[in-house]
């Protein structure tokens, strides 16, 4: 049969069956949308994680905000990537700061995994690791 051949050339060549991957972007090149999601909060040296939901700032185009959610305890959260630099301050009351999260995307994790460090009402900074959750 030299139908089969032919159908797979023909979607190959349309990029079908022989499309390749995009690129993984440098963590300096990952855009802001690419952090929209649900995410997996992890702390060194704490059990308890808690999940994190980023998404589009209603007010300006390249934040994001959201809330994080600690076995039911919830905080409102809004966040900023540049350069690859992630900061996100988070507040309990939706008004106050009540922790500031700074941390790099790690290069090589095409912008599903950032690390740095949580300070919280004046306690010692915590590490943290964020990792993306699949949809």
């Amino acid at each position: 049969m030299k139908v089969l051949p032919a159908l797979l050339l023909a979607c190959a060549g349309s990029g079908g069956l022989a499309q390749q991957a995009a690129p993984c972007p440098g963590a300096q090149d990952v855009p802001p949308a690419q952090l929209v999601g649900l995410w997996r909060a992890e702390f060194e040296g704490r059990a308890q994680g808690a999940t994190l939901l980023l998404e589009p700032h209603p007010r300006y185009a390249l934040s994001l905000s959201g809330e994080i959610n600690r076995n039911g305890e919830r905080a409102r959260v809004s966040a900023d990537l540049e350069g690859g630099e992630f900061t996100l301050e988070e507040s309990s009351d939706g008004v106050r700061i009540s922790a500031s999260w700074a941390g790099n995307l790690v290069e090589g994790s095409c912008g599903r995994e950032i690390r740095g460090t949580r300070e919280a009402g004046g306690g010692p900074a915590e590490r943290f690791t964020l990792r993306k959750l699949e949809r």
